[in-house]
């Protein structure tokens, strides 16, 4: 790891739990963003991480105005949520554009004032998780980097999520998802091939109110 060849202890850093603040995520998803390559670190002689600013601040950077945007890839980009800033705050965490587009139609069709954030994986899910603090968490469970059960076992750990409500899709059948059954702990799942019949009535109960 180099910066303009300075001596990684001169280079301006953060531990791997500063991060973990800074981002509002667990500090094992700070681990995973470094060894994927998403920050750059090195280890102390005692094995711990130090994590460049720089590359911290450029991770931030690529997120767009994650807050107010889709975390889709670039190729398919998403359009910021709907009346942003008026209603209530709903996080999907999936990775097919397929069904971003789908919920973000029937979200914006039954729920205009809804404010919709989208991510395309877990670790930018966890981070836009705890930038905006949704209402209602709705998550797949297969995802490329993290599978969501995991993605759910990490965010129960933290404080703001006794305040958010769970709403989970998947490809998987029942007998499929029973695997997963730790995780879920009693969230409403929806079958995807269901998605446009049960969503509008299970978004509806979480958010206390009825599909337009």
């Amino acid at each position: 790891m180099s910066e303009n060849s300075t001596p990684p202890g001169q280079i301006p850093h953060y531990t791997t739990a500063e991060v973990a603040k800074l981002l509002g995520m667990a500090v094992r998803s700070v681990q995973l963003m470094v060894d994927r390559g998403d920050l750059e670190a090195w280890k102390t002689p005692g094995g711990h991480r130090r994590i460049t600013r720089a590359s911290v601040e450029r991770w931030r950077g690529r997120q767009g105005d994650a807050a107010t945007t889709s975390g889709a890839p670039a190729a398919a980009p998403a359009p910021a949520p709907a009346q942003a800033g008026t209603g209530p705050r709903v996080l999907l965490i999936e990775d097919s554009v397929h069904f971003q587009n789908l919920v973000r139609l029937l979200v914006q069709r039954h729920f205009p004032d809804v404010q919709l954030h989208v991510a395309h994986d877990g670790i930018t899910g966890m981070a836009l998780y705890g930038q905006i603090q949704p209402d209602v968490l709705l998550v797949d469970i297969l995802l490329p980097d993290i599978d969501g059960a995991a993605l759910i076992t990490t965010l129960r750990t933290h404080e703001q999520f006794a305040r958010c409500k769970l709403l989970v899709v998947t490809s998987l059948d029942a007998a499929e998802r029973e695997a997963y059954a730790f995780a879920l702990g009693g969230a409403r799942v929806i079958h995807k091939p269901q998605l446009v019949q049960e969503l509008p009535e299970a978004l509806g109960e979480l958010l206390g109110r009825q599909a337009a």
